[in-house]
C-alpha cells in the first residue's frame, strides 16, 4: 500500500477532526471509481457540527477566511476517514476546487483556498498532497457558509 503516513503526520499536527457530514440533499459525499475516491462540495463543520458562516470581505476577514478553508479539509479529511478507513489509503491529491462566499470587491480567493491546501501538503507531502486547484469567488453559498471545496484523490 506504498510508503504513506498521512495518519501520523495528522496526528503530530494535533489536530481533531469534526465528524463527518451526512447530505443534505440529493448527492453523495463520496463516490469510489476505480483508484479515484471523488468528494462532494464540503463546508467547514465544526466539532459541534455547527458550520462557520459569515461572507469573506464582510463579516468574516482573510485569516478567518483561511481558517474556514483548513476547517473544510479538516472535514474531507473526516469524511475520508469515516467511509474509505484511512488517509493512508489516499495515493495523492489530484484535484481541489475552492469556492468562496466574498464580497464582489475580493479578489484573495487563492489565499483563502491555501487554508485547505498548506493542510493536505501537511498530511500528504509536498508532492502527493499537492494537484491542481481553482480558487473561485462566488456571491453566495449554501448556508451562507465562507468556503465550499470538492476534491479528487487517487487511491492505492
Amino acid at each position: 500500500m506504498g510508503n504513506n503516513h498521512a495518519e501520523e503526520k495528522l496526528a503530530a499536527l494535533g489536530l481533531e477532526l469534526p465528524p463527518a457530514p451526512s447530505p443534505l440533499g440529493v448527492y453523495k459525499p463520496f463516490l469510489i471509481d476505480g483508484k479515484y475516491l471523488y468528494l462532494s462540495g464540503h463546508g467547514p463543520v465544526q466539532h459541534d457540527k455547527s458550520l462557520i458562516i459569515g461572507r469573506i470581505g464582510d463579516a468574516l476577514d482573510m485569516e478567518q477566511g483561511k481558517l474556514a478553508a483548513r476547517q473544510v479539509g479538516l472535514t474531507m479529511l473526516s469524511t475520508i476517514k469515516t467511509h474509505v478507513g484511512s488517509l493512508n489509503k489516499v495515493k495523492r491529491v489530484i484535484k481541489v476546487l475552492g469556492m468562496v462566499n466574498c464580497t464582489s470587491d475580493f479578489e484573495r480567493h487563492p489565499y483563502i483556498i491555501n487554508g485547505c491546501s498548506e493542510l493536505f501538503a501537511a498530511v500528504w507531502g509536498e508532492e502527493n498532497g499537492v494537484g491542481v486547484r481553482s480558487a473561485v469567488g462566488f456571491g453566495s453559498l449554501p448556508d451562507n457558509i465562507p468556503v465550499e471545496i470538492e476534491a479528487l484523490f487517487e487511491l492505492y
